[in-house]
């Protein structure tokens, strides 16, 4: 099952409160983007994050689910009815996620 699209805008609609959220379609799912680095997507309407230790401290009972088969496991975000929760975990997570790949010449 995909996304839709009335989910991913509510989700962006909760990150408001942040500059500089894109995301990118891929595949029935989007990845979302905070800066240029990838925090996580929505996948069959779950906003799942990257697991890295300030949202593994924000949200200590997130259960981790796979966004789907043979990818690696990602923590589900159930809190996404507060802007002011998402715009702390995502400022969090900031410092800890890898930089965007340079793209090939």
């Amino acid at each position: 099952m995909a996304a839709n699209k009335e989910y991913l805008n509510f989700i962006l609609e909760q990150l408001s409160e942040l500059n500089d959220i894109t995301y990118r379609a891929m595949m029935g799912e989007y990845i979302i983007y905070y800066q240029d680095k990838i925090v996580g997507g929505i996948y069959d309407n779950r906003f799942l994050v990257k697991p890295t230790k300030s949202a593994k401290s924000l949200m200590p009972y997130a259960p981790f689910e796979l966004p789907y088969d043979g990818a690696k496991e990602m923590l589900l975000v159930e809190k996404v009815d507060s802007k002011d929760f998402l715009t702390k975990l995502f400022n969090a997570m900031y410092s800890e996620l890898p930089a965007p790949k340079k793209k090939k010449k």
